[in-house]
Order: structure tokens, then C-alpha cells, then sequence
């Protein structure tokens, strides 16, 4: 039986690295990922202050399924994410643009 290494099983599936296919499939997957971490932020936020869910979500104006959809990084709205933070008391906030810099979102 011949094993195949993860590079070859992605160039087959996705496409060989620096093809449009193979950009847009890491693009998405990187996306994916920033929003699971913004997520987890949040929720593990939201606990240390003893906030159910549905509290933090009428504190910002959101339902309850909002702020699960956002903890789990299905959904991530870029203006609740910031009220949410704000409610949770994060002092500031900055938005890294890679070579771009940085920008301060409050």
C-alpha cells in the first residue's frame, strides 16, 4: 500500500500551491480560522464575567443565537464583534494589516 504525504493529498484535492484554486481554498480556511479565534476570545471573556449568552447578547443588542453563532466562528458580523468587545470591557483594540500596519479600532 503506498502512503501518500498531506502535500500530495492537498495538491490532488485542492490544487498544486499558488494555483487560484489552492489560494481561494487557504484564503477561506485562514478566514475560518481568525473567526474561531475571535470566537474563543469572546467566549472565554464572556465566562470570566459570569455572562450567559443571552445576557451579553441583550447587553449588545443581539440574540442569544448571535453570540453563539459568533463563538463558534460561524458568523462574525465585524460591528457586533466590536460592541461585543466593548461590553465586555476590552480597553482597546487594534486591527493588524500585515506591511499595511496597524490600525486602532477604539
Amino acid at each position: 500500500m503506498k502512503l501518500y504525504s498531506l502535500e500530495e493529498v492537498q495538491d490532488e484535492l485542492i490544487g498544486p500551491v499558488g494555483t487560484p484554486r489552492r489560494d481561494a481554498f487557504e484564503s477561506k480556511l485562514a478566514a475560518e480560522l481568525e473567526a474561531y479565534k475571535i470566537g474563543e476570545a469572546l467566549k472565554k471573556a464572556r465566562k470570566e464575567q459570569n455572562l450567559t449568552q443571552k445576557k451579553l447578547g441583550e447587553m449588545v443588542g443581539v440574540k442569544e443565537a448571535q453570540i453563539s453563532k459568533i463563538e463558534n466562528g460561524k458568523s462574525v458580523a465585524f460591528t457586533t464583534i466590536i460592541r461585543l468587545f466593548k461590553a465586555l470591557g476590552a480597553k482597546t483594540a487594534c486591527l493588524d494589516l500585515g506591511n499595511m500596519g496597524k490600525v486602532a479600532l477604539w
